[in-house]
């Protein structure tokens, strides 16, 4: 339990310092946000403004519109949208949070704002083998989501009192979407136990999971639909299954950021299907999504051959191939993987 960790208490003593040091604070994660790095970013962003500092959040790009409803989230600036403004606020500010993710190379075109020297950066974050660049690392495995971490960090900072309903809610989001609604992840009870004292500050459980869960446009239900009577390859004998969505099918469907969210699960969901991976095509790359059950680490096969990562069950990566040229290289890893893939738990 990291809250009697004395590890961690020392990391949330070197934040409380660098607080006294610096008035202003950047909070960034990573490109296409989720709900986890979008609520503990908020949850951050609440509490500093609520103890006087200057506070900004810059995200490399838009992120769902089924997250547009949280507090404050009017407030994040989008780095597309604003590019000029961004690059002064990461010039101007020395103090750096790192949320929900733990290698400045994943943020892509931002990564080159950034200079070791002229910063001083925190680590916030629940994915495996961060990097060494980070000043303080408040980050562990063992935990549902890295707004769970962000709860822990405000209490060892002694600064519970400051998590009214709003800040809550953006923590209770961050750590439901990245359980997939409790359904993995999840396996640690002081999970339960953070959760059940947000929902004490006022949460409305049930009215949350809808807004997030049951907002589906009638064109993302048809899109789904299409995808899994069109757009889905189910290998039986290497116990994978694998969608693609591409840019021609995005304009037929009017695609919008989010509208894929989740839909790899649909191919995790066969029975006797271990490995899912959902490709969505973009102007430069695409985009890939890997989930897992049982003990195949998709966090292992992204880093070997997609240079991504995550999480033992669930990770993401990029491929600057085309994507037919895609698909084709993931056959061949899955192939390579027969032994992995096959093996009883």
């Amino acid at each position: 339990m990291i809250e009697k960790n004395n590890l961690y208490l020392r990391e949330a003593k070197k934040i409380e310092d660098l607080l006294q040091t610096h008035q202003n604070i950047l909070i960034i994660s990573h490109p296409y946000p989720d709900g986890d790095s979008i609520g503990a970013s908020l949850a951050l962003y609440m509490v500093f403004k609520k103890l006087g500092h200057e506070v900004n959040i810059i995200i490399p790009n838009v992120h769902p519109p089924f997250l547009g409803w949280l507090p404050a989230v009017q407030n994040i600036i989008i780095y597309e949208q604003h590019i000029q403004a961004a690059r002064k606020l990461i010039q101007e500010t020395r103090l750096v949070f790192c949320v929900d993710f733990n290698n400045l190379k994943r943020l892509n075109q931002l990564s080159s704002l950034f200079n070791e020297d002229n910063h001083k950066y925190v680590l916030i974050d629940h994915h495996p083998q961060p990097d060494n660049y980070f000043d303080v690392k408040f980050h562990t495995i063992h935990v549902s989501s890295t707004s769970e971490l962000v709860y822990e960090l405000l209490l060892m900072m002694g600064l519970e009192d400051s998590i009214d309903l709003d800040v809550a809610l953006n923590l209770y989001v961050g750590i439901m979407t990245d359980t997939g609604s409790f359904s993995y992840s999840c396996n640690y009870p002081r999970t339960y136990e953070i959760t059940a004292r947000l929902i004490e500050k006022g949460i409305d459980a049930q009215k949350t999971h809808n807004l997030i869960y049951d907002t589906f446009s009638e064109l993302r239900m048809r899109l789904l639909g299409y995808l899994l009577l069109n757009r889905m390859i189910v290998m039986q004998e290497y116990k994978t299954a694998y969608m693609w969505l591409s840019l021609e099918d995005q304009k037929t469907f009017q695609f919008q950021p989010g509208d894929a969210e989740g839909f790899v699960n649909y191919a995790l969901a066969i029975e006797g299907i271990r490995l899912a991976a959902f490709f969505t095509e973009k102007p430069d790359m695409v985009r890939v999504s890997f989930r897992s059950k049982g003990s195949f680490s998709v966090n292992e096969l992204a880093r070997k051959y997609f240079d991504g990562g995550g999480h033992l069950n669930a990770a993401g990566a990029n491929s600057y191939k085309t994507l037919q040229e895609t698909l084709r290289y993931f056959e061949a890893v899955v192939k390579e993987n027969i032994i992995a893939l096959c093996q009883k738990d």
